[in-house]
Order: structure tokens, then C-alpha cells, then sequence
């Protein structure tokens, strides 16, 4: 009996001792054998990573107005637990249907989630009615959530807020197809968002640190912080006025023509910056999800859409023509229809008749196609005509920084005489986008110069304060100045010639307007055209002598097949009548003050003397000063024009300013002087009453302000302007190297 216990106590002593040792090799095999396996595994549980949302940059358009930007976001969530505690779940659907517009029956579904289990989930958010809505709606849906407090005298009701970021354009549908979108996950889809989404979006931060259990931060936590990267702030060439004259006429030209789509862009022919980009049907990029079944409207005509031009692009085969010096605007030719070697079947005027024996003039003035054969086909020939056509940048990109621009294609088949002939009018193997036509016509604008359109006009990284701005850029001389002075003057008279000219619905009463239209047949698909379907367009600039704004204007099968004098010409006449004023361009008037019709004599206000407008509104002296045809400026943000320069009855010299003041001097910011040359640079700072330091000769390239003895100092520096008149690069110049339909105005 002893010697059993004995054993007993043995064998039990042996296993306590047995599993004493397993113990510590365990322990000694965790600690020591798999220390940093183990060290990094509680690391891990320690540490939390908090990431520091970066800020999506602003877009905003020339003068600062914002077009984009990150504002505050709110979700609505629900808690079916509570809700089904309080037992209000009828109340709370109803009161969220009138409020978010979500059905009944979705929201049903959410106020009595169940897990497996069959219990009540505890929050569920309401998408896509309650996702990210603004603050408007929350403050409606806070306001219920408080008359469901007080209704039931509780602090908890199931309804709650999660405040979120989202992207706002407080816009809407302005500018839309240039800005894009971003959807509710914050991706960027289109537009500048997704074109330029790597610089806008910028890079998050990180926080690193170390906690217990509980997630208290601990004492001695080794925290690493990476702060976030904001991003890029984006100012646009865009002016956000002259958009909404460009959305404000193509909506009446929709309404009225209910054609397929409208395209209109505006550009400064001097700089190539695009003032306005607009499609219409269009979309407002708050509420992206409501085009969901019409995906159309989402398209960027104006650099993705190739067409058949029609007649503004005998654009091309004039200048050439004229740089050439084969254009006789006197000589005679017989119009209606015209044979070419090489083909069957004559080409005919839209006339088809003709207009008889009429001046070369008279043919671009009515827009002949007879006249421009000869002078594309018989004068120029095809080989000197595709030169210009390149020259002119039809087959290949202009280059502007919008995403999914095309190239347009201009490739008539070689010894194809009809091809051939009929590129001379825009019609057969001749595809162009609009960003294309409007650079073309923007050349003949600007004295020659092809240039590369831009929509940026400057970048502003917010951490660093470093701003870069875009300058225009000159891709060739595709004809001379003389000659694009010339070529502009006989499109002038297309407009002006209020008898024949087919531009006549586009002439504006006081400017010069220079322009050219196009009333393309659209292919029938079967290797004919189909004379009901139409893609009419206008394209031009003024004023004619001194150009601020080049317009193009195309309307996809407008109704009744109207053409594009006088559908598209409208349109143009409306936007630049409005934008002209906006820019301060004054009109052109006669001696007794009267408006001066588009190529007639005119009397400068060089004769006539500053009129007071002292103690006038700046909306009445602005008026006054465009309407007389005074060339102006404004300094201050005043209301009402405080004192003026030169003061009033002084005779003015030619091409003189008059300058406004609508603030007292030493409170008037210095405006951006710039590009003026040093006697407007020097009659504003006089009026300011600032002290004024002048460097180097020519125009303003630079300002510094200072004070001295406490009064303000501006600092001019001046450089000489380069041969084009601006500080514009230049690149190296370039070595010289199946019926169709008809075309008119």
C-alpha cells in the first residue's frame, strides 16, 4: 500500500516536473527563440496609424472666382436598434422620404435591418439620397431629428450625421465640360479633375504613435508624423462672365434649333487662352448620377468631335491664296458650277445658279464655292493647298491641356481630282475639330501666328507658395503679318456687306467684325449627303483692327436645316456684342458720335475731351465711357468714381486712357501694371499719388512695392517687347516644304 502511494506520489511529482520543463522551453522558445516574431506582433497591436486627409486644390477661373473646391459633406445614417426601441420607425421613414426623396420601401429596409441572427443592426447608411448631401439638407434633417427629441423626450432617436468632405462647383453647369467631375469615393472622372488628378489631389499624411489596450496613447509612444501634401491650386484662362454670355446664347440657339448639340469656344487670338468652352446638352457635375441614361451630354465636343467643316474653312484657302499673292479681290470669274479636269461632274455654288460674272470679292463675300476651286484648286494647286492645310495645324493636336483631344484629318486621295478640289470648300476628305478652326481663324486674327490653346493659366503649389504660369506659345508664322491683315480684311467684309455678305446676321452695330460661315451637308452614310441634315457654324473675331476674341460656333442639325449665317451667326453676335463691353473695348464711333458701320472711316476720340464722371457710379461712368467709344480703365473696388485722370475737358492725346478711381488713393490697391507701357504705367500711380522708380526702357515686365518714409513705392522695371508685340517663346521656323455635297454660308 505504501510502495503504491510512493509510486503514486512519484509518478505525479514527474509529470508537474514534466510540464514544468515543457513550460519553460515553451517560454524560453517564445521569449528568446522567437523574440522579434513575437516583439513585432505586439508592435503591431501598439501601434495606430491616423491619416491626415490632404486638401483637394481649387480651381477657379481667371479673375478668382472659384469653379471647384472641397467644402463640407454630411451622410445620414440610421440605427435600427434605437429606432425599433423607441418603437418611431414609421415616423422616422416618413419624415426621411420627404426630406432626402429616398422610397419608402429602400428606407424600410434600412430602419428594420436585421443581422442573421434576426437582431437589430446598428447603423446603416442611406445611399445614394442621404450620401454626402450639403449643409442645406443636413441642418432640414437635423431639425426633424430635434422634433423627434422633443416629440419623445430622448437624447437618442436612430438618426444621425457623418461629416464628411465632398467636391463642390458652385456653378453648376458652368464650365462643366472643361472642369470634369468627381464622384461621391472622391475618384476623378473627367475633365481637368482627371487630367491634372495626380497635381489636385495631392498626397495624405500619416500620424504614427503607440497605445494600450484602450487606446490610450502611451507615455513614451515613438510617434512619426509625415503632415499631408495639399494640393495644387488651379487658376483657369476662363472667365467665368463671358462663359455664362457663351451658355446664355447657345441655350436660346437650343431652345429655338433643337438640334443634336451646340459647341462654342472663345479664345484670346493674341495669347491663345480659351475664355470660354461650352457643349450643349450639358450636365451639372453636382448631381453627375442624374445623366446616368443620356451619357452623351458627358462629351467634349469641342476636342473630341471631327467633322466635315463646310465653308469657314475656305479660311485656309484665302490666306493662302492671299500669302501667295494669287488673290485678285477685282478679277472676275463666272459663278454657279464650275468642271475640273478629271472629273465627271461639275461643282456647284448653293446657288446653283449662280450669281453671274462677279468679282473674286463679291464670291468670298457670298461665299462661293466656284471661287474658292479656282483659288484652292486652279491657283494654288493641291500640293501648295495641303501645305497650308498643315501649316495651318489640321492633322495633328493643337496641343491644349484638356484630356482626349483628336487630331483632325485632312488626306484626300493623291491624283483624285475631285478629293482634291473640294478640300478648297471644306467638304469630302477634309476632318476638323472646332479647337482646330478656332486656332486657324485665331492666326489669321493675330498676324500670322499659329499657337497652342491653353485653359491653364497658372498653378499655385499651397505648400510652397511657388507659382508657375502658363505663356503662350507660338507653334509657327504660317503667313505674314500683311498678309493676315489683308485675309482679315475681306473676312471683315463678309460681315460688314449687309447686301451680300453671308456673315451679316453676325455684323454688331459701333464693332469690326471679321468672320466666315459654314453651312456643311451632313454624309447620308451611303457615299451621298443628306441636304435635310446640316452642321452649321460661324467663325470669327473682333474687333477686326485690333482683336480681343476670337468665337466659334457650331450647331449640329439645327432644325429646318437653317444655315450657319443664320443660325450660328446669332449666337456669335449675341456672345461678343456682350463680351466686348465686358472687356472694356470701346466702341468705334464717327465725328457727331454716332456708331461707325464695320469698314467705314472713323474719327478717333483722340479729338474729343475727357467728359467728368466725377462723382458718378462706376456702373453709370463704365456705361457712359464704352457706349461714347473711350478707351478706360478702372482702379479700386469702390462703388462710385472718387477722381479721375485726365480730369475733366482735358484733350486727350490718341489712344489715350482715361483712368477711374473709385477709392481714396492711400487706400487703393496698386493694380497689375504689367504689359503697359511706362505712360500708363506712370498716369495710374500718379493718380494713386504713390512714389514711382522706373528701370529699363519699353513696357512693364515687372513691379515690386515698398515703403519709403511711410508712403508707397512701386518699383518699375521695363524690357523692350519682342517682334510679335509680346513676350510670346517662338519656336524655330519650319521649312516650306462620291459627289460631293454643297457648301455656302
Amino acid at each position: 500500500m505504501v510502495k503504491r502511494i510512493k509510486l503514486r506520489t512519484l509518478f505525479i511529482g514527474g509529470c508537474i516536473t514534466l510540464f514544468f520543463l515543457v513550460l519553460v522551453v515553451r517560454v524560453f522558445w517564445i521569449q528568446v527563440m522567437q523574440n522579434d516574431f513575437w516583439h513585432e506582433k505586439a508592435v503591431n497591436q501598439w501601434a495606430h496609424t491616423s491619416v491626415i486627409k490632404a486638401k483637394r486644390g481649387n480651381i477657379e477661373d481667371r479673375n478668382g472666382s472659384v469653379l471647384a473646391s472641397d467644402v463640407p459633406a454630411y451622410t445620414v445614417v440610421v440605427n435600427p436598434q434605437v429606432i425599433a426601441e423607441k418603437g418611431i420607425g414609421e415616423e422616422v421613414i416618413k419624415g426621411l422620404h420627404d426630406l432626402l426623396g429616398k422610397p419608402e420601401a429602400e428606407l424600410k429596409k434600412l430602419v428594420e435591418a436585421k443581422d442573421d441572427s434576426g437582431n437589430y443592426l446598428k447603423n446603416r447608411e442611406i445611399r445614394n439620397e442621404g450620401w454626402k448631401i450639403d449643409k442645406e439638407l443636413a441642418d432640414k434633417v437635423k431639425e426633424f431629428n430635434k422634433e423627434l427629441e422633443e416629440k419623445y423626450s430622448t437624447l437618442e432617436t436612430g438618426i444621425g450625421l457623418i461629416t464628411e468632405q465632398k467636391r463642390y462647383y458652385p456653378k453648376g453647369t458652368l464650365a462643366a465640360h472643361i472642369l470634369g467631375y468627381t464622384n461621391r469615393d472622391g475618384e476623378a472622372i473627367m475633365g481637368l479633375e482627371s487630367y491634372f488628378n495626380k497635381q489636385l489631389q495631392g498626397t495624405n499624411g500619416k500620424l504614427y504613435y503607440q497605445s494600450d489596450g484602450k487606446g490610450i496613447k502611451l507615455p513614451d509612444s515613438q510617434d512619426t508624423y509625415q503632415p499631408a501634401v495639399n494640393g495644387t491650386n488651379i487658376k483657369l484662362t476662363i472667365d467665368s462672365t463671358i462663359q455664362r454670355y457663351i451658355e446664355e446664347a447657345m441655350q436660346k440657339a437650343y431652345e429655338q434649333y433643337k438640334p443634336k448639340s451646340i459647341t462654342v469656344i472663345a479664345a484670346d487670338p493674341n495669347t491663345m487662352e480659351i475664355l470660354g468652352l461650352a457643349n450643349m446638352p450639358t450636365f451639372n457635375p453636382n448631381e453627375f448620377w442624374k445623366y446616368a441614361s443620356d451619357p452623351g451630354v458627358f462629351f467634349n465636343h469641342a476636342i473630341k468631335t471631327r467633322f466635315e467643316p463646310g465653308s469657314t474653312f475656305k479660311i485656309v484657302t484665302l490666306a493662302g491664296a492671299v500669302e501667295e499673292n494669287l488673290f485678285n479681290p477685282d478679277a472676275t470669274f463666272k459663278s454657279g458650277s464650275i468642271r475640273i479636269k478629271g472629273y465627271g461632274k461639275p461643282l456647284y455654288d448653293q446657288n446653283r445658279s449662280g450669281y453671274g460674272e462677279i468679282s473674286f470679292l463679291e464670291g468670298v463675300k457670298r461665299s462661293s464655292n466656284v471661287a474658292f476651286v479656282k483659288l484652292g484648286y486652279e491657283m494654288l494647286g493641291p500640293d501648295r493647298l495641303l501645305q497650308y492645310v498643315d501649316d495651318f495645324g489640321f492633322n495633328s493636336p493643337t496641343g491644349i491641356d484638356l484630356p482626349g483631344e483628336i487630331s483632325g484629318l485632312v488626306n484626300p486621295t493623291p491624283n483624285n481630282a475631285s478629293e482634291n478640289a473640294t478640300i478648297s470648300y471644306g467638304h469630302g476628305k477634309v476632318q476638323v475639330t472646332p479647337i482646330q478652326q478656332l486656332t486657324a481663324m485665331s492666326a489669321i486674327a493675330n498676324g500670322g501666328k499659329l499657337m497652342v490653346p491653353h485653359v491653364i493659366k497658372e498653378t499655385t503649389d499651397p505648400n510652397t507658395g511657388k507659382t508657375t504660369v502658363t505663356q503662350p506659345q507660338v507653334v509657327r508664322q504660317v503667313i505674314s503679318e500683311e498678309s493676315a491683315r489683308e485675309t482679315g480684311s475681306y473676312l471683315e467684309q463678309v460681315v460688314a456687306d449687309l447686301d451680300h455678305g453671308t456673315g451679316r446676321h453676325a455684323y454688331i452695330e459701333g464693332y469690326r467684325v471679321a468672320g466666315k460661315t459654314g453651312t456643311a451637308i451632313k454624309p447620308d452614310g451611303e457615299g451621298g449627303y443628306d441636304r435635310d441634315k446640316v452642321r452649321s457654324s460661324f467663325l470669327g473675331y473682333a474687333p477686326a483692327n485690333n482683336p480681343k476674341i476670337a468665337v466659334y460656333v457650331v450647331i449640329d442639325e439645327p432644325a429646318d436645316a437653317v444655315g450657319g449665317g443664320a443660325a450660328a451667326g446669332p449666337v456669335f453676335k449675341e456672345i461678343v456684342s456682350e463680351a466686348l463691353p465686358y472687356m472694356g473695348v470701346p466702341k468705334v464711333t464717327t465725328a457727331d458720335g454716332s456708331s461707325a458701320s464695320g469698314t467705314g472711316k472713323t474719327t478717333s476720340s483722340a479729338q474729343r475731351s475727357a467728359p467728368d464722371m466725377t462723382g458718378k457710379t462706376m456702373q453709370e461712368a463704365r456705361k457712359f465711357l464704352i457706349d461714347q467709344g473711350f478707351d478706360f480703365e478702372t482702379v479700386g473696388s469702390g462703388s462710385s468714381v472718387v477722381s479721375q485722370y485726365p480730369e475733366a475737358d482735358t484733350l486727350l492725346a490718341a489712344g489715350q486712357r482715361i483712368y477711374l478711381l473709385s477709392q481714396q488713393s492711400d487706400q487703393a490697391s496698386i493694380p497689375d501694371l504689367k504689359g503697359q507701357s511706362l505712360r500708363d504705367a506712370l498716369e495710374v500711380l500718379n493718380l494713386l499719388k504713390v512714389g514711382i522708380s522706373v528701370e529699363g526702357e519699353g513696357y512693364v515686365t515687372e513691379q515690386t512695392e515698398s515703403t519709403s518714409n511711410g508712403k508707397k513705392l512701386v518699383q518699375l522695371k521695363l524690357s523692350p517687347i519682342n517682334v510679335y508685340g509680346e513676350d510670346i517663346p517662338v519656336s524655330a521656323a519650319e521649312e516650306e516644304i462620291a459627289d460631293p455635297g454643297d457648301t455656302g454660308g
